[in-house]
Protein backbone atom coordinates (compact mmCIF):
# COMPACT_ATOMS: atom_id res chain seq x y z
CA UNK A 1 0.00 0.00 0.00
CA UNK A 2 1.49 3.34 -0.87
CA UNK A 3 1.67 6.49 1.29
CA UNK A 4 -0.83 9.15 0.31
CA UNK A 5 2.00 11.86 0.88
CA UNK A 6 4.81 10.08 -1.67
CA UNK A 7 1.94 8.97 -4.35
CA UNK A 8 -0.18 11.39 -5.99
CA UNK A 9 -2.67 8.80 -6.69
CA UNK A 10 -2.42 6.10 -4.08
CA UNK A 11 -3.76 2.67 -3.90
CA UNK A 12 -5.83 2.42 -0.41
CA UNK A 13 -7.38 -0.95 0.82
CA UNK A 14 -8.54 0.43 4.33
CA UNK A 15 -11.77 0.32 3.87
CA UNK A 16 -13.60 -1.66 6.97
CA UNK A 17 -16.73 -4.06 6.29
CA UNK A 18 -19.41 -1.60 6.79
CA UNK A 19 -17.78 1.33 4.33
CA UNK A 20 -18.06 -1.24 2.04
CA UNK A 21 -21.35 -2.67 2.57
CA UNK A 22 -23.07 0.98 2.75
CA UNK A 23 -21.09 1.62 -0.78
CA UNK A 24 -23.97 -0.92 -1.99
CA UNK A 25 -22.46 -2.54 -4.73
CA UNK A 26 -24.04 -6.63 -4.91
CA UNK A 27 -20.88 -7.98 -4.19
CA UNK A 28 -21.30 -6.63 -0.21
CA UNK A 29 -25.21 -6.50 -0.32
CA UNK A 30 -26.07 -9.40 -2.12
CA UNK A 31 -24.55 -12.19 0.74
CA UNK A 32 -26.08 -9.95 3.78
CA UNK A 33 -24.97 -9.08 6.82
CA UNK A 34 -21.99 -11.28 8.45
CA UNK A 35 -21.23 -12.94 5.50
CA UNK A 36 -17.75 -12.50 4.33
CA UNK A 37 -17.79 -11.52 0.27
CA UNK A 38 -15.14 -13.13 -1.75
CA UNK A 39 -17.22 -14.03 -5.02
CA UNK A 40 -18.11 -11.54 -7.80
CA UNK A 41 -14.80 -9.97 -9.49
CA UNK A 42 -14.98 -6.27 -7.67
CA UNK A 43 -12.18 -4.79 -5.79
CA UNK A 44 -12.59 -3.75 -2.02
CA UNK A 45 -10.33 -0.71 -2.61
CA UNK A 46 -10.91 3.11 -3.12
CA UNK A 47 -10.99 3.90 -6.60
CA UNK A 48 -8.11 5.96 -8.44
CA UNK A 49 -8.11 9.28 -7.77
CA UNK A 50 -7.47 10.04 -11.47
CA UNK A 51 -10.80 8.59 -12.16
CA UNK A 52 -12.50 10.46 -8.84
CA UNK A 53 -11.36 13.60 -10.19
CA UNK A 54 -12.84 13.44 -13.47
CA UNK A 55 -16.21 11.39 -12.47
CA UNK A 56 -16.53 14.24 -10.23
CA UNK A 57 -15.70 17.06 -12.84
CA UNK A 58 -18.55 15.98 -14.94
CA UNK A 59 -20.76 14.96 -12.12
CA UNK A 60 -20.06 19.58 -11.85
CA UNK A 61 -20.38 20.09 -15.38
CA UNK A 62 -24.18 18.00 -15.02
CA UNK A 63 -23.17 15.93 -17.66
CA UNK A 64 -26.10 13.03 -17.68
CA UNK A 65 -26.98 13.56 -20.75
CA UNK A 66 -26.83 11.34 -23.91
CA UNK A 67 -23.51 10.34 -24.05
CA UNK A 68 -21.07 12.43 -27.25
CA UNK A 69 -20.72 9.46 -30.12
CA UNK A 70 -17.45 8.43 -30.22
CA UNK A 71 -16.20 10.57 -32.59
CA UNK A 72 -16.88 13.26 -30.16
CA UNK A 73 -15.93 11.65 -26.57
CA UNK A 74 -12.25 10.56 -26.83
CA UNK A 75 -13.22 7.09 -26.25
CA UNK A 76 -11.30 5.29 -29.30
CA UNK A 77 -8.32 7.73 -29.43
CA UNK A 78 -7.70 6.82 -25.64
CA UNK A 79 -7.98 3.00 -26.20
CA UNK A 80 -6.41 2.93 -29.02
CA UNK A 81 -3.30 4.58 -27.58
CA UNK A 82 -4.05 2.77 -24.11
CA UNK A 83 -3.77 -0.65 -25.95
CA UNK A 84 -0.53 0.57 -27.94
CA UNK A 85 1.01 1.52 -25.17
CA UNK A 86 0.34 -1.25 -23.03
CA UNK A 87 0.28 -3.95 -25.16
CA UNK A 88 1.97 -3.32 -27.78
CA UNK A 89 -1.42 -3.78 -30.04
CA UNK A 90 -1.47 -0.67 -32.72
CA UNK A 91 -5.20 0.17 -33.20
CA UNK A 92 -6.43 3.02 -35.28
CA UNK A 93 -9.01 5.16 -33.24
CA UNK A 94 -12.38 4.41 -35.50
CA UNK A 95 -12.20 0.40 -34.98
CA UNK A 96 -12.82 0.96 -31.51
CA UNK A 97 -16.76 1.21 -30.81
CA UNK A 98 -18.34 1.86 -27.10
CA UNK A 99 -20.68 -0.37 -25.63
CA UNK A 100 -22.05 -0.49 -22.11
CA UNK A 101 -19.92 -3.31 -20.88
CA UNK A 102 -18.06 -6.53 -22.21
CA UNK A 103 -20.91 -8.91 -22.16
CA UNK A 104 -23.19 -6.46 -24.16
CA UNK A 105 -20.30 -6.50 -26.92
CA UNK A 106 -19.64 -10.19 -26.91
CA UNK A 107 -23.39 -10.61 -27.96
CA UNK A 108 -23.98 -7.98 -30.14
CA UNK A 109 -20.22 -9.02 -32.24
CA UNK A 110 -22.37 -12.77 -31.79
CA UNK A 111 -25.08 -11.13 -33.59
CA UNK A 112 -23.72 -8.98 -36.37
CA UNK A 113 -20.35 -10.95 -37.09
CA UNK A 114 -21.01 -14.87 -36.30
CA UNK A 115 -22.59 -17.39 -38.33
CA UNK A 116 -25.96 -18.99 -36.41
CA UNK A 117 -23.92 -21.46 -35.67
CA UNK A 118 -22.38 -23.72 -32.60
CA UNK A 119 -20.70 -21.66 -30.63
CA UNK A 120 -17.50 -22.89 -28.98
CA UNK A 121 -16.48 -22.41 -25.00
CA UNK A 122 -13.44 -23.27 -22.97
CA UNK A 123 -14.23 -24.53 -19.81
CA UNK A 124 -13.63 -23.84 -17.09
CA UNK A 125 -15.84 -20.45 -17.87
CA UNK A 126 -16.88 -17.52 -16.76
CA UNK A 127 -20.54 -18.37 -16.39
CA UNK A 128 -21.86 -15.43 -18.51
CA UNK A 129 -19.84 -17.10 -21.73
CA UNK A 130 -22.16 -20.26 -21.46
CA UNK A 131 -25.54 -18.08 -21.04
CA UNK A 132 -24.47 -15.22 -23.84
CA UNK A 133 -24.79 -18.02 -26.86
CA UNK A 134 -28.55 -19.42 -26.28
CA UNK A 135 -29.15 -15.34 -25.99
CA UNK A 136 -28.35 -15.28 -29.42
CA UNK A 137 -30.22 -18.51 -30.27
CA UNK A 138 -26.84 -20.22 -30.89
CA UNK A 139 -26.23 -23.87 -28.96
CA UNK A 140 -22.89 -23.90 -26.94
CA UNK A 141 -20.42 -26.40 -27.00
CA UNK A 142 -17.97 -26.78 -24.39
CA UNK A 143 -14.40 -28.09 -24.59
CA UNK A 144 -12.78 -28.53 -21.29
CA UNK A 145 -9.13 -27.23 -20.92
CA UNK A 146 -6.33 -29.48 -20.81
CA UNK A 147 -5.45 -28.83 -17.47
CA UNK A 148 -4.45 -24.84 -17.62
CA UNK A 149 -4.15 -25.05 -21.52
CA UNK A 150 -6.66 -24.48 -24.29
CA UNK A 151 -7.14 -28.31 -25.92
CA UNK A 152 -6.49 -26.83 -29.50
CA UNK A 153 -7.36 -30.41 -30.90
CA UNK A 154 -10.66 -30.33 -29.18
CA UNK A 155 -11.54 -26.57 -30.33
CA UNK A 156 -10.58 -27.70 -33.61
CA UNK A 157 -12.45 -31.07 -33.66
CA UNK A 158 -16.22 -29.06 -32.32
CA UNK A 159 -15.26 -26.44 -35.39
CA UNK A 160 -14.68 -29.54 -37.80
CA UNK A 161 -18.54 -30.55 -36.45
CA UNK A 162 -19.55 -26.93 -37.55
CA UNK A 163 -19.48 -24.65 -34.61
CA UNK A 164 -18.55 -21.66 -36.21
CA UNK A 165 -17.36 -19.41 -33.20
CA UNK A 166 -14.52 -19.46 -30.17
CA UNK A 167 -15.59 -17.65 -26.88
CA UNK A 168 -12.25 -16.41 -25.48
CA UNK A 169 -10.53 -15.34 -22.20
CA UNK A 170 -7.46 -14.21 -22.15
CA UNK A 171 -6.13 -13.68 -19.40
CA UNK A 172 -8.50 -16.47 -18.43
CA UNK A 173 -10.82 -16.31 -16.00
CA UNK A 174 -10.84 -18.44 -13.56
CA UNK A 175 -7.67 -19.69 -14.79
CA UNK A 176 -5.76 -16.81 -14.11
CA UNK A 177 -3.54 -17.68 -17.35
CA UNK A 178 -2.20 -15.14 -19.67
CA UNK A 179 -1.72 -17.38 -22.86
CA UNK A 180 1.40 -17.31 -24.76
CA UNK A 181 2.05 -16.13 -28.36
CA UNK A 182 2.41 -19.42 -29.59
CA UNK A 183 -0.56 -20.42 -27.34
CA UNK A 184 -2.49 -18.46 -29.11
CA UNK A 185 -1.20 -19.04 -32.77
CA UNK A 186 -2.14 -22.62 -32.39
CA UNK A 187 -5.68 -21.16 -31.82
CA UNK A 188 -5.52 -19.52 -34.82
CA UNK A 189 -4.50 -21.67 -37.11
CA UNK A 190 -7.23 -24.39 -35.95
CA UNK A 191 -9.83 -21.04 -36.06
CA UNK A 192 -8.29 -20.27 -39.74
CA UNK A 193 -8.37 -24.01 -41.08
CA UNK A 194 -12.16 -24.04 -40.67
CA UNK A 195 -13.16 -20.09 -41.38
CA UNK A 196 -14.33 -19.82 -37.88
CA UNK A 197 -14.17 -16.81 -35.97
CA UNK A 198 -13.05 -15.48 -32.63
CA UNK A 199 -14.33 -13.09 -29.74
CA UNK A 200 -11.70 -12.39 -27.64
CA UNK A 201 -12.63 -11.27 -24.06
CA UNK A 202 -9.61 -9.33 -23.02
CA UNK A 203 -10.98 -7.25 -19.50
CA UNK A 204 -8.41 -8.52 -17.13
CA UNK A 205 -5.77 -7.64 -19.96
CA UNK A 206 -4.03 -4.82 -17.41
CA UNK A 207 -4.04 -7.57 -14.43
CA UNK A 208 -1.37 -9.34 -15.21
CA UNK A 209 1.14 -9.77 -12.64
CA UNK A 210 4.94 -10.09 -11.60
CA UNK A 211 5.81 -8.91 -15.13
CA UNK A 212 4.19 -11.69 -17.47
CA UNK A 213 3.37 -9.84 -20.64
CA UNK A 214 -0.44 -9.67 -21.90
CA UNK A 215 -0.27 -11.07 -25.68
CA UNK A 216 -3.78 -9.74 -27.50
CA UNK A 217 -5.07 -12.30 -29.77
CA UNK A 218 -5.19 -9.65 -32.84
CA UNK A 219 -1.52 -9.43 -32.37
CA UNK A 220 -1.01 -12.59 -33.21
CA UNK A 221 0.04 -12.25 -37.45
CA UNK A 222 -2.76 -13.80 -39.10
CA UNK A 223 -5.85 -12.89 -37.28
CA UNK A 224 -7.15 -9.84 -38.45
CA UNK A 225 -9.86 -11.04 -40.70
CA UNK A 226 -11.68 -13.24 -37.75
CA UNK A 227 -11.36 -11.21 -34.55
CA UNK A 228 -13.06 -8.51 -32.72
CA UNK A 229 -11.63 -7.97 -28.94
CA UNK A 230 -13.66 -6.29 -26.27
CA UNK A 231 -12.55 -4.73 -22.97
CA UNK A 232 -12.68 -2.27 -20.49
CA UNK A 233 -11.25 -0.56 -17.52
CA UNK A 234 -14.25 -2.23 -15.37
CA UNK A 235 -11.95 -4.83 -13.86
CA UNK A 236 -8.32 -3.29 -13.63
CA UNK A 237 -9.65 0.07 -12.00
CA UNK A 238 -12.94 -1.58 -10.37
CA UNK A 239 -15.33 0.63 -11.85
CA UNK A 240 -18.10 -1.69 -13.15
CA UNK A 241 -20.99 -0.13 -12.20
CA UNK A 242 -20.11 3.23 -14.80
CA UNK A 243 -21.02 0.90 -17.82
CA UNK A 244 -18.06 1.12 -20.33
CA UNK A 245 -16.67 -1.08 -22.85
CA UNK A 246 -15.07 -1.42 -26.32
CA UNK A 247 -15.40 -3.30 -29.20
CA UNK A 248 -12.09 -3.45 -31.20
CA UNK A 249 -12.57 -4.67 -34.55
CA UNK A 250 -9.57 -5.75 -36.43
CA UNK A 251 -10.81 -5.22 -40.31
CA UNK A 252 -12.45 -2.85 -42.06
CA UNK A 253 -15.56 -4.60 -43.20
CA UNK A 254 -16.19 -5.61 -39.66
CA UNK A 255 -16.03 -2.49 -38.28
CA UNK A 256 -19.08 -1.14 -41.08
CA UNK A 257 -20.93 -4.18 -39.93
CA UNK A 258 -20.59 -3.01 -36.33
CA UNK A 259 -21.09 1.10 -36.73
CA UNK A 260 -24.17 0.13 -39.08
CA UNK A 261 -26.12 -1.37 -36.58
CA UNK A 262 -29.37 0.17 -35.41
CA UNK A 263 -29.20 1.55 -31.70
CA UNK A 264 -31.74 -0.65 -30.11
CA UNK A 265 -28.60 -2.90 -30.78
CA UNK A 266 -26.07 -1.15 -28.75
CA UNK A 267 -26.92 1.99 -26.66
CA UNK A 268 -23.54 2.70 -25.95
CA UNK A 269 -21.73 3.39 -22.75
CA UNK A 270 -22.75 6.03 -19.82
CA UNK A 271 -21.69 9.53 -20.31
CA UNK A 272 -19.81 8.56 -16.60
CA UNK A 273 -18.47 5.53 -17.59
CA UNK A 274 -16.78 6.87 -20.83
CA UNK A 275 -15.03 10.08 -18.90
CA UNK A 276 -13.94 7.25 -16.35
CA UNK A 277 -12.60 5.02 -18.73
CA UNK A 278 -10.74 8.06 -20.67
CA UNK A 279 -9.35 9.31 -17.26
CA UNK A 280 -8.03 5.56 -16.35
CA UNK A 281 -6.62 5.49 -19.48
CA UNK A 282 -4.69 8.47 -19.99
CA UNK A 283 -3.54 9.26 -16.25
CA UNK A 284 -4.56 5.99 -14.24
CA UNK A 285 -1.80 4.26 -15.28
CA UNK A 286 0.40 4.78 -11.79
CA UNK A 287 -2.46 3.65 -9.61
CA UNK A 288 -3.01 0.23 -11.98
CA UNK A 289 0.86 -0.53 -11.68
CA UNK A 290 -0.01 0.08 -7.40
CA UNK A 291 -2.48 -2.41 -7.45
CA UNK A 292 -1.26 -4.98 -9.68
CA UNK A 293 1.92 -5.45 -7.26
CA UNK A 294 -0.58 -5.68 -4.52
CA UNK A 295 -2.45 -7.80 -6.00
CA UNK A 296 0.66 -10.12 -6.84
CA UNK A 297 1.51 -9.58 -2.74
CA UNK A 298 -2.54 -11.25 -1.85
CA UNK A 299 -1.65 -14.04 -4.39
CA UNK A 300 1.24 -14.79 -2.44
CA UNK A 301 -0.38 -14.02 0.92
CA UNK A 302 -3.36 -16.40 -0.10
CA UNK A 303 -0.70 -19.59 -0.68
CA UNK A 304 0.88 -19.26 2.29
CA UNK A 305 -2.06 -18.86 4.26
CA UNK A 306 -3.43 -22.00 2.36
CA UNK A 307 -0.19 -23.42 3.28
CA UNK A 308 -1.07 -23.24 6.85
CA UNK A 309 -4.66 -23.47 7.08
CA UNK A 310 -6.10 -25.54 4.05
CA UNK A 311 -3.62 -27.82 3.01
CA UNK A 312 -5.68 -30.28 1.32
CA UNK A 313 -7.06 -27.19 -0.94
CA UNK A 314 -4.98 -27.67 -4.66
CA UNK A 315 -4.71 -24.52 -6.62
CA UNK A 316 -2.33 -22.93 -8.86
CA UNK A 317 -0.89 -19.27 -8.50
CA UNK A 318 -2.53 -17.19 -11.20
CA UNK A 319 -0.67 -15.10 -13.68
CA UNK A 320 -3.27 -12.24 -14.00
CA UNK A 321 -6.24 -11.43 -12.76
CA UNK A 322 -7.14 -11.33 -8.51
CA UNK A 323 -9.26 -14.50 -9.03
CA UNK A 324 -8.03 -17.86 -7.51
CA UNK A 325 -9.18 -21.16 -8.90
CA UNK A 326 -9.35 -23.87 -6.05
CA UNK A 327 -10.10 -27.29 -6.32
CA UNK A 328 -11.80 -28.28 -2.86
CA UNK A 329 -12.19 -31.99 -3.71
CA UNK A 330 -10.44 -33.13 -1.04
CA UNK A 331 -12.17 -31.22 1.62
CA UNK A 332 -14.89 -33.96 1.43
CA UNK A 333 -17.56 -31.48 0.89
CA UNK A 334 -19.99 -32.20 -2.33
CA UNK A 335 -20.45 -28.49 -2.86
CA UNK A 336 -17.79 -26.27 -0.95
CA UNK A 337 -19.16 -22.97 -2.20
CA UNK A 338 -22.96 -24.01 -0.37
CA UNK A 339 -20.75 -25.38 2.51
CA UNK A 340 -18.29 -22.06 2.87
CA UNK A 341 -21.75 -20.20 3.58
CA UNK A 342 -23.63 -22.31 5.50
CA UNK A 343 -20.60 -23.31 7.82
CA UNK A 344 -17.94 -19.94 7.27
CA UNK A 345 -20.25 -16.84 6.73
CA UNK A 346 -17.88 -16.84 3.41
CA UNK A 347 -19.27 -16.15 -0.13
CA UNK A 348 -16.97 -17.98 -2.54
CA UNK A 349 -17.97 -18.28 -6.10
CA UNK A 350 -19.56 -22.24 -6.81
CA UNK A 351 -17.15 -24.05 -9.23
CA UNK A 352 -20.84 -26.03 -10.82
CA UNK A 353 -21.49 -22.61 -12.64
CA UNK A 354 -17.92 -22.44 -14.19
CA UNK A 355 -19.22 -25.90 -16.42
CA UNK A 356 -19.71 -29.79 -15.82
CA UNK A 357 -16.74 -31.14 -13.84
CA UNK A 358 -16.03 -28.67 -11.60
CA UNK A 359 -18.96 -28.95 -9.46
CA UNK A 360 -15.93 -29.28 -6.00
CA UNK A 361 -14.01 -26.17 -7.02
CA UNK A 362 -14.74 -22.80 -5.75
CA UNK A 363 -13.36 -19.04 -7.46
CA UNK A 364 -12.21 -17.24 -4.50
CA UNK A 365 -11.66 -13.50 -5.05
CA UNK A 366 -8.60 -11.88 -3.48
CA UNK A 367 -8.77 -7.95 -4.10
CA UNK A 368 -9.04 -6.97 -0.67
CA UNK A 369 -7.11 -5.91 2.48
CA UNK A 370 -4.57 -8.44 3.21
CA UNK A 371 -6.30 -8.53 6.89
CA UNK A 372 -10.02 -9.30 5.11
CA UNK A 373 -8.14 -11.77 3.37
CA UNK A 374 -6.96 -13.55 6.36
CA UNK A 375 -10.16 -14.13 7.80
CA UNK A 376 -11.42 -15.16 4.36
CA UNK A 377 -8.87 -18.21 4.18
CA UNK A 378 -9.78 -18.81 8.37
CA UNK A 379 -13.76 -19.02 7.56
CA UNK A 380 -12.92 -20.93 5.09
CA UNK A 381 -10.54 -23.52 7.17
CA UNK A 382 -13.57 -23.53 9.80
CA UNK A 383 -16.06 -24.24 7.06
CA UNK A 384 -14.33 -26.95 4.64
CA UNK A 385 -12.46 -28.84 8.26
CA UNK A 386 -15.64 -28.92 10.10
Amino acid sequence: MLDAHAHPDPVDWNLDDDELRRAGSVKWTLPGPGVLPAWVAEMDVRPSRAVLDAVRGAVERGGFGYPATDRDNGLPEATAQFVERRFGLAVEPRRVLGCGDVMAGVRLVLEVLCEPAPVVVPTPAYPPFLDVPGVTGRPVVTVPCRGRELDVEAIGAALADGARTVLLATPHNPLGRAFTAAELAALRDVVSRHGARVISDEIHAPLVLDGVRHVPYAAVEGTADHVTTVLAASKAWNIPGLKCAQIITANRDDERALAGVPLVMNHGASPLGIVATVAAYTEGEPWLDAVRRDLADRRDQFGDLLARHLPQVAWTPMEATYLAWVDATATGSPDPARTALEAGSVMVHPGRLFGAGHERWARINLATSPERLERIVLALADAWQS
